[in-house]
């Protein structure tokens, strides 16, 4: 499962596609929801190759959190800075290529059932539409990085738990993002298989991506040591 950093790199992207330097900051971010507050004057800031847990019993604002950064929902008071730009001023025609930048890994996988891994994979970058003379070179590259090469011909159904887990993370990689997000990646998961994922994310962090995990599985954070934003209630208590 080892991959060099030239493998990382030979999935490039146009680079013009995702320059941005990667800084995210969150300044007095509200959002909320009817009546309920799911975040409450959220600030804080992520430097550029950081890896960072946002932790927090259910309904605390993790993935609140992660969905405004993704774009997907605009806060209620706020600016979210990443790079130089508060992406909360975009316009929507913009929206599509700021997300080019990221890799999302979701814990319910959302992988194609009726498509092998291979194809899989190959969606993100039908996507953002990068030649197809490319595909195979790519996906070959992410599959061998989280160890799925051999079976790049199978389809979800024949895979494990942890395996379909790698087939997302290997499609959030291909398209080379500068930010990885994650919601509970280690959901569904065993200690071990959990703990080889977190491997996988590391390794990729080593690499010089910014890494968010949005996870509530204490024994996890505590083993990769990495720094941690606590949410409770919706507000910042670490």
């Amino acid at each position: 499962m080892d991959a060099s950093k030239s493998e990382i790199e030979s999935c490039l992207v146009d680079e013009n596609l995702v320059s941005w330097f990667v800084m995210v900051k969150f300044e007095g971010v509200s959002k909320k929801f009817g009546n309920i507050i799911a975040l409450s004057d959220i600030s804080f800031e992520a430097e550029d190759g950081e890896f960072v847990f946002i932790t927090g019993p259910s309904g605390s604002g993790k993935t609140t959190l992660l969905r405004l950064l993704m774009r997907e929902l605009l806060p209620d008071h706020g600016k979210i800075i990443v790079g130089k730009q508060d992406i909360v001023k975009l316009e929507d025609k913009e929206v599509p290529s700021y997300r080019q930048g990221m890799g999302v890994v979701f814990q319910d996988f959302k992988v194609l059932p009726e498509r092998t891994v291979r194809e899989n994979v190959e969606v993100a970058l039908a996507v953002i539409n990068i030649p197809q003379k490319e595909w195979i070179s790519r996906v070959d590259h992410v599959l061998k990085l989280v160890g799925l090469m051999e079976r790049a011909e199978l389809f979800p159904s024949q895979l494990s738990g942890g395996e379909i887990q790698r087939v997302s993370l290997a499609r959030a990689l291909v398209v080379n993002p500068k930010i990885i997000i994650a919601d509970e990646p280690t959901g569904n998961l065993d200690w071990e298989t959990a703990t080889q994922i977190m491997d996988l994310f590391e390794k990729i962090n080593k690499e010089g991506k910014t890494i968010f995990v949005a996870s509530h599985h204490e024994a996890i954070i505590k083993k990769m040591g990495k720094r941690v934003v606590k949410l409770k209630g919706g507000k910042l208590v670490k």
